[in-house]
């Protein structure tokens, strides 16, 4: 019983201290500023962090599979999504076309990235930054300025709160779901497909997993093509979360997403974490920053100061987790 229990905790350790620093930092957020505790504040979580939470998703799955996999590309494709949006709504086009059309797009941009990366062996760090430079590049030459979303459908979308059932008045927009229903479709993917398996196979070691005669090469295509899918819906859902499209929306958020898997428990050398815990680094993230808008005196850069002093320490629990598995 006692060495379950220990395999436990050295598995689902970081996880779990995750989930701890989360409770932490929301029960001193609450206590400091008791307005904090009404649940709407903690559904607007949900409501500003879904297009982080969306792009950190897919970002899970590419640090998982190992071999210094990241994608950088993520901010830049938020960004060409929203403008080249903007653009075809502003010339009439449907929003029925618009929307399929965006996530055929980021989908083949990752599937893109992702065989350049396969096939050519080309770094996905220097493979990811280009698909960061040329996506931010083409939302510039298709609008240097904000272009404002008029459409009906959208701002539909964007303005009807579904409100939650057992809590007095708080509510949700449906464009808040995206990220948790995402959420499900990857913990489903991780967990229960064989897709998943080869993932955290190939981040352990991909020449065993080779050896073992999984599909490497494809699954990391389709990797990398899975998170040009969710940073296309991160990029449909900031249009409509901004009722515009701009190549300067979304600027950093690549680093603040790496940021959200890591404080999450997803080691960077890959193989080791989940989604479950990227999704508590993302609402920490989210509760810093209304923990300083509560405040009001503090200046924005604390965000980054308190997410990049939890990352060290994430990085540093992880180091220590791992060592002791590997003596256990």
């Amino acid at each position: 019983m006692l060495q379950r229990t220990k395999a436990f905790v050295l598995r689902h350790g970081p996880l779990l201290l995750t989930f701890a620093v989360f409770l932490l930092v929301y029960f001193i957020g609450g206590r400091l500023y008791p307005t904090m505790q009404k649940p709407q504040v903690f559904f607007n979580l949900f409501i500003n962090d879904n297009s982080l939470l969306l792009v950190s998703i897919g970002m899970t799955m590419v640090i998982l599979s190992g071999k210094g996999g990241i994608d950088l590309s993520v901010g830049g494709m938020i960004a060409l999504v929203s403008t080249a949006s903007a653009a075809l709504l502003r010339s009439g086009v449907s929003p029925y076309i618009v929307i399929p059309l965006m996530i055929i797009i980021g989908i083949a941009f990752g599937a893109l990235m992702g065989w350049i990366i396969q096939t050519l062996k080309v770094q996905p760090f220097i493979a990811t930054l280009m698909g960061l430079f040329f996506a931010r590049g083409m939302a510039y030459i298709i609008s240097l300025t904000s272009v404002t979303i008029t459409d009906p459908v959208y701002k539909k979308l964007a303005l009807t709160p579904i409100y939650i059932p057992f809590f007095e008045k708080a509510y949700v927009y449906p464009t808040a779901l995206v990220g948790p229903i995402m959420l499900l479709v990857a913990i489903y993917l991780m967990f229960f497909t064989r897709f998943g398996r080869t993932i955290y196979a190939m981040g352990n070691n991909e020449q065993s997993a080779l050896l073992m005669g999984l599909s490497v090469a494809r699954t990391k295509i389709m990797v990398y093509a899975f998170s040009g899918l969710c940073s296309a819906l991160a990029g449909i859902v900031f249009s409509m979360s901004l009722l515009a499209g701009y190549g300067q929306f979304a600027t950093g958020m690549e680093l603040d997403s790496i940021a959200a898997v890591v404080i999450g428990g997803t080691a960077l050398s890959g193989g080791v974490g989940n989604v479950i815990g990227t999704l508590f680094g993302v609402m920490i993230h989210g509760t810093i920053v209304s923990i300083l808008q509560f405040n009001g005196t503090l200046s924005s850069w604390w965000t980054r100061i308190g997410v990049g002093v939890l990352t060290l320490i994430a990085i540093g629990i992880q180091s220590i987790f791992s060592i002791r598995a590997k003596h256990s």
